[in-house]
């Protein structure tokens, strides 16, 4: 079943139904629940431009969202987005959101010149992955990602 819904930007008048979804997705990665900081990481984000965040809105309000980042890339010389954050509430999964969340993402940086939109999920996210790959992403099996924690 597909549910209607509307993709557009969000704004700090999204913030009250975007921090509990956001701390439902942070919570889905095995986070604390925390939506004092999960309100204080997206109005940031909001008020200085740091990301981009879509939402999918239907007549029960708003059931998903997007958050893109800008990042540079050196050695091909262009910009390109990455889409760190998705998340589709439970009772709306498997309705099209999350689908129309990464079209509404695409138009989007395509037309703000972007080269990509590169994320990464992990390995047990298999619906995720389903879905990228129909929506045609590709599996890098060349790179390997490294990671350094300095704050601890």
């Amino acid at each position: 079943m597909t549910l209607p819904c509307d993709c557009r930007m969000a704004t700090t008048d999204d913030l009250d139904s975007l921090v509990i979804l956001f701390d439902q997705y942070r919570q889905f990665y095995e986070c604390v629940p925390d939506q004092v900081a999960a309100r204080a990481w997206l109005d940031t984000n909001l008020r200085l431009g740091r990301s981009v965040i879509f939402v999918a809105e239907t007549n029960a309000g708003i059931q998903g969202f997007t958050q893109l980042y800008p990042a540079l890339c050196s050695v091909d010389l262009v910009n390109y987005f990455v889409l760190y954050d998705l998340y589709v509430c439970d009772h709306a999964r498997r309705g099209g959101i999350g689908r129309s969340l990464m079209e509404a993402a695409r138009h989007w940086a395509t037309a703000q010149g972007a080269a990509r939109i590169d994320l990464e999920t992990a390995g047990s996210n298999t619906a995720g992955q389903q879905l990228y790959k129909e929506l045609g992403y590709q599996l890098d099996e060349v790179f390997l990602k490294f990671s350094l924690e300095i704050n601890n």
